[in-house]
C-alpha cells in the first residue's frame, strides 16, 4: 500500500476492525518511511451489472453518481449523509441481487424514488423532477397530486 503522505510502499498494520455492517475491514496502517498513520478499507469486490441509459449507452454502475443525485435532492433537508449512504448501499445491494448483466437506469431511479418517497416528500419531488424529466409545470403538478393522494390514504 502506497503511503498517501510520502509515497513509500512499505507499511505495517497497526489495527484491524470489522465495520459495523460487517461488509468491510478497517485497517490502521503506519508508513515505515515517514511514520504517519492512515486508514484503509478492505471490501469484497462487487461484480455489478452495466447500466443501460435512456439513450442506449452502457456504462458501469457508479455508486458516487447515486450519492450525488441523493445529495442534490436532499440539499437543505434534515437528512444525514449516513442515511444517504445507506440508501446508496441498499440500491447497490438490490442491484447485486438481481444478478443481471445489464440493468436499465430507470430501474435504479425507481429504487431510489421508492426510498425517497418513504423518507422525505421534498427530496422525493426534487429527485422525481429530474428523473422523470417533467416537460412542463402540469406534469410536475400531476406528480404532486399522485404523491399527495398516496399520503392521504396512509
Amino acid at each position: 500500500m502506497r503511503c498517501p503522505f510520502c509515497g513509500h510502499q512499505e507499511d505495517k498494520v497497526v489495527d484491524s476492525r470489522s465495520s459495523k455492517e460487517g461488509e468491510s475491514i478497517r485497517r490502521r496502517r503506519e508508513c515505515l518511511g515517514c511514520g504517519k498513520r492512515f486508514t484503509t478499507y478492505e471490501t469484497v469486490e462487487a461484480i455489478l451489472p452495466m447500466v443501460v441509459k435512456k439513450d442506449g449507452r452502457r456504462e458501469p454502475f457508479d455508486r458516487q453518481k447515486v450519492l450525488a443525485g441523493l445529495k442534490k435532492a436532499c440539499e437543505k433537508r434534515p437528512i444525514s449523509v449516513e442515511t444517504l449512504e445507506s440508501i446508496a448501499s441498499e440500491v447497490e445491494q438490490a442491484l447485486q441481487e438481481r444478478a443481471d448483466k445489464e440493468v436499465p437506469s430507470t430501474w435504479i431511479g425507481g429504487e431510489i424514488m421508492k426510498r425517497l418517497h418513504a423518507l422525505d416528500p421534498v427530496a422525493y419531488v426534487r429527485f422525481a423532477s429530474v428523473y422523470r424529466e417533467f416537460k412542463d409545470v402540469n406534469a410536475f403538478v400531476d406528480e404532486l397530486k399522485v404523491f399527495l393522494g398516496e399520503k392521504r390514504k396512509e
